[in-house]
Formats: structure tokens, sequence, C-alpha cells
């Protein structure tokens, strides 16, 4: 099954410019992609389940294949994309640890981790506010909706 509608779902949401008001200065790729895997790992943390297991790794693997190919637009050598691809999905396993017990942290400890991975950004508690909300939308859908619906930010 092809999955681009989802990743460009993420990316529609990843370039939301409300996100970026608060920024400390013009952002970066790296600052899109953070955004990009912390919207993925929100999604992957509400989805997940056995009967979802062999669908969510096919996204998995298909994003990060998506990433890569993105990074080689840019520019970066082979050796290089290794690295960072390498750099990418140690972050995003960070993220989806950190955010394993998201609902049942309090607003501090979920603003702590947004600037954690968001060093750039000001005012991380509009963040956390967006994302309680993105989580809770999610869980308001199916995962086969999300695959085949247009997100909205």
């Amino acid at each position: 099954m092809n999955y681009i509608n989802l990743y460009n779902n993420f990316i529609k949401l990843t370039t939301n410019k409300s996100l970026y008001k608060d920024h400390d200065k013009q952002d970066t790729f790296n600052d899109r992609l953070v955004l990009f895997l912390i919207h993925f790992a929100f999604f992957l943390k509400v989805f997940k389940s056995r009967d979802n297991e062999k669908k969510l790794q096919e996204i998995y693997d298909f994003n990060f294949r998506q990433l890569e190919l993105s990074i080689r637009e840019i520019g970066y050598g082979d050796q290089s994309i290794n690295k960072k691809m390498k750099d990418y999905i140690n972050l995003f396993h960070a993220i989806v640890s950190d955010i394993h017990f998201w609902n049942n942290h309090d607003f501090v400890k979920k603003r702590e981790i947004v600037s954690k991975f968001l060093e750039n950004f000001k005012n991380t508690e509009d963040l956390v506010v967006y994302f309680d909300k993105f989580m809770e939308n999610l869980s308001k859908k199916t995962l086969n909706s999300y695959l085949k619906s247009v997100i909205n930010p």
C-alpha cells in the first residue's frame, strides 16, 4: 500500500506557519524534521495495536525512506546520509520514548519534553497545547481514515 498521502499530511502539519510563530530564528530543515518526527511519534502512539502492527511498520519504513530521499535532495553525500539517517532514527526513538506516557504527564513535564527536542522555540506552551489537541484529534478517527483523508492543521 502506498502511504504518500499520509506522509504528505505530516509534511502539511509540519509546515503549518502557526507552529513557528514563537521561533527564535528562521526555521530550518532540522526544525521541520523534528516537528515531523514528533507528529509521527504521536501518530504511532495513538494507533499502536496488534491489529495495526504490520501496517504501522510499513508506514514507518515508508516515512523514513521518504525522509532519506529528502535528505538526498538537499545534496548530502551517501556517507553523510547514512550518518544523518542514523541520527534521525535515534532522535525519533528518543521522542517516542519521551512521549510514551504523555497523557500521564502534567503540563510542565510536557513542556520539558517539547523543549528538549525543539530548542529554537521560545514559547513551547503553545506547542504543548497544540500536541495535546493533535493527539485528541488522532484518537477520534481510525487509522484507515487517516490513510485516506487529508489532515487539516
